[in-house]
């Protein structure tokens, strides 16, 4: 995998990332890179075939609840404290011309 990295591979990503590097960062930018790339290499050379796929290592249930409206509708209630209203909103001064 490392030796598709090459400089062309890691313009492209310094132009993605917006970054701007020395030539000096980027040799070592791109040194650094085919090391992580040799890395994912190894970890492809393991057997897994015995390994059920996971998203998350334990076994957790989301704990999500019933979506319903907890808050009555008081917008009677609000409205009433303005001091203008029209067709069920605020009525507020012009601010801008």
């Amino acid at each position: 995998m490392a030796e598709k990295m090459d400089r062309a591979v890691l313009e492209n990503v310094l132009i993605l990332a917006k970054l701007e590097l020395s030539e000096e960062e980027k040799d070592q930018a791109e040194m650094e890179m085919k090391r992580m790339l040799d890395y994912v290499e190894k970890l492809n050379e393991l057997d897994t075939s015995g390994v059920e796929p996971m998203v998350h290592p334990y076994e957790i249930e989301t704990a999500l609840r019933e979506d319903k409206v907890t808050n009555p509708d008081r917008r009677e209630a609000l409205l009433a404290g303005a001091p203008e209203e029209k067709d069920g909103q605020y009525v507020v001064p012009k601010t801008v011309e």
